[in-house]
């Protein structure tokens, strides 16, 4: 683990599922980091989205065991979660400075510096995509790649502004109330998805009310107005030159602006992946969909899957998976595109939900 600096210190709190919580003091006020994994190995930095924390926007891809051979088989796991979104958080004190979107990615800077971290693979959503790119453009000597689900980079347009004026008003006055709820679900999954099987909400959907019920109003309406304050990140996509690979779901509002993202960044930076009847939290809703993506995109930076370990698709195709190899474009699985050149796909699957 990395010196610390004056400005920089650490709270350890070992706690479940074999990692430690780390509380980092950085000049722009405290991160939450959960640690999991060998310090030793790669990292891997990931950062959830507006009102969500590290334990439910990552945990349907991490605990699928292909993605655990492949990702906690290489890297060591950094979960950043943004300020005063972490389990447990205390209110944001209102002496403290608002933070802008450039402290947002500073602050993962000096996150990496405390651990020692030179250089990382990034995975965000949404929100937490558009941080980790904007630390990608500022650090792309410190970039090994780039895992973006339904990201986004442009400066918001009037509407996404308003509506996000309405949620803050909300968060303002009422806390996390019924329709502040139903409005972040319609941003997080696909209408079919909330609906559920008979008209019953999945366990999915239930925890992700109790991850919103938890969570302090006020530090989410700070996260979600540096985020409606965000500037346009279109020409500095053009120089970025990190591999970058981009899932983004059809039923997402988002999709629009990660179609944009990988048309601007071009096929030889960059690979996208749609995934049908998703929406904007593909980690969620379809990780399945994910995992023979990033697998081919990691093969091109020499990492592979652990062997003999248990694999989900060892009894055959997952029927509820809206992607397998069948609907991966042959171009992607030609040496020159695992991870090196990749090419946009689409999953053709259909999907019964």
């Amino acid at each position: 683990m990395g010196e610390s600096s004056d400005s920089v210190s650490i709270d350890i709190d070992m706690v479940p599922f074999g990692g430690k919580e780390c509380v980092v003091k950085t000049s722009r006020g405290s991160v939450s980091v959960f640690v999991c994994g060998d310090q030793e190995k790669p990292a891997l930095i990931t950062y959830p989205d507006v009102a969500l924390n590290y334990s439910f926007c990552f945990q349907g891809l991490f605990f699928c065991p292909d993605a655990a051979s492949l990702l906690l088989h290489n890297f060591c796991i950094y979960h950043i979660d943004a300020s005063g979104h972490e389990l447990g958080a205390d209110e944001i004190s209102s002496d403290f400075p608002l933070l802008n979107v450039d402290d947002l990615a500073e602050q993962v800077a000096e996150v990496l510096d405390f651990f020692g971290l030179e250089k990382v693979l990034c995975l965000g959503v949404t929100a937490g995509a558009y941080i980790l790119t904007l630390f990608a453009m500022k650090y792309q000597e410190r970039m090994l790649g780039l895992i973006l689900v339904s990201p986004i980079c442009k400066a918001p347009s009037w509407t996404e502004w308003l509506y996000n004026k309405v949620l803050m008003n909300l968060l303002y006055f009422y806390g996390m109330c019924g329709v502040l709820k139903e409005c972040l679900l319609q941003r997080y999954f696909s209408k079919e998805f909330r609906s559920g099987e008979h008209g019953a909400e999945s366990d999915i959907i239930q925890a992700c009310r109790r991850v919103l019920d938890q969570g302090q109003s006020l530090n989410v309406l700070h996260f979600l107005q540096a985020i409606n304050e965000r500037h346009d990140l279109t020409k500095g996509l053009k120089e970025l030159q990190c591999k970058t690979l981009i899932f983004v779901g059809e039923s997402s509002p988002f999709h629009t602006e990660s179609l944009h993202m990988s048309a601007t960044m071009g096929s030889k930076n960059c690979g996208l992946v749609e995934v049908q009847a998703c929406g904007s939290l593909v980690t969620e809703e379809y990780p399945l969909a994910m995992l023979i993506p990033i697998e081919l995109f990691l093969m091109g930076f020499g990492y592979c899957k652990q062997p003999n370990f248990p694999s989900s698709s060892s009894n055959g195709p997952n029927p509820t998976s809206p992607l397998n190899h069948s609907c991966i474009a042959p171009e992607l699985l030609s040496p020159e595109s695992l991870g090196i050149k990749l090419k946009p796909i689409k999953t053709r699957a259909d999907i019964n939900i």
